[in-house]
C-alpha cells in the first residue's frame, strides 16, 4: 500500500530524527511549506542523482526521508528558512511532476527496527564518543533532542547524517535496514579514514 507526498530532492540526504536546515526560495517549495505547515503535514527529502536542485531534476534515489517542519522564520535577506526533522523512511514506487514543477511521490513505507535496539556498552565506542564530540561542539546549531546513545538506531542515523562522508556513502547507509549493520559500515569506514 502507497501513500502520496510530496518530494524535496535536494544533494543531501536526510536520516530519521536527523535536523535539516533549508533556505526556501523556489516557488513550488514555498507553496510546499505553506500546505505543509497549514495541514500538519511533511514532505520527503530524496537525493538527487542527476540533475539540479532549481530547475530541472533528473534521477532521484529510490529511497528517501519522510520529514516535518520543526522550526521557520525569515532570513536577514528575505528568503524563508525552515528546520526539518526526518521521521521515517520511504520507497519511491511512482513519481509525478506537478504543472507548478513540484514532485510528488507514491511511496511505501520502510519499517525500522524497534528504537529500543539496545547497544551493549562496549559495543562501537569510538563511533559513540565521536558522536557525542561533534554534538558537544554543535551545541544549539543542532538540536537533536535528547541524546540516546544506548539506541543503535539513533546513533547510527546521527553518525550518518552528520559525518563529513560522500552523499553516495550516506545514501548507502540509510538503504541498509539494520542499525547494527550501518554501525559496522560506519565503523569500517572510520577505520580505514585513521
Amino acid at each position: 500500500m502507497t501513500e502520496r507526498i510530496a518530494l524535496f530532492p535536494l544533494r543531501t540526504v536526510l536520516f530519521p530524527e536527523g535536523v535539516l536546515p533549508l533556505r526556501i526560495f523556489e516557488t513550488r517549495y514555498l507553496d510546499m511549506v505553506r500546505r505543509c505547515l497549514r495541514e500538519q503535514t511533511g514532505f520527503g527529502v530524496v537525493l538527487i542523482h542527476a540533475g539540479d536542485e532549481v530547475g530541472t531534476i533528473g534521477e532521484l534515489a529510490d529511497t528517501g526521508t519522510f520529514a516535518r517542519i520543526v522550526d521557520f522564520g525569515q532570513l536577514p535577506d528575505g528568503l524563508l528558512s525552515i528546520v526539518a526533522r526526518g521521521e521515517r523512511r520511504f520507497r519511491i514506487r511512482h513519481r509525478e511532476l506537478q504543472k507548478d514543477g513540484l514532485h510528488l511521490g507514491d511511496v511505501e513505507w520502510i519499517a525500522d527496527p524497534a528504537p529500543t535496539a539496545a547497544l551493549a556498552s562496549d559495543a562501537f565506542p569510538e563511533l559513540r564518543a565521536m558522536l557525542a564530540h561533534v554534538l558537544d561542539e554543535l551545541g544549539e546549531a543542532y538540536p537533536c533532542g535528547e541524546r540516546r546513545m544506548e539506541d543503535a538506531l539513533w546513533v547510527s542515523g546521527q553518525l550518518g547524517q552528520l559525518l563529513p562522508v560522500s552523499t553516495a556513502f550516506r545514501q548507502r547507509l540509510l538503504e541498509i535496514d539494520s542499525a547494527l549493520e550501518r554501525l559496522e559500515m560506519l565503523d569500517a569506514a572510520r577505520a580505514t579514514d585513521a
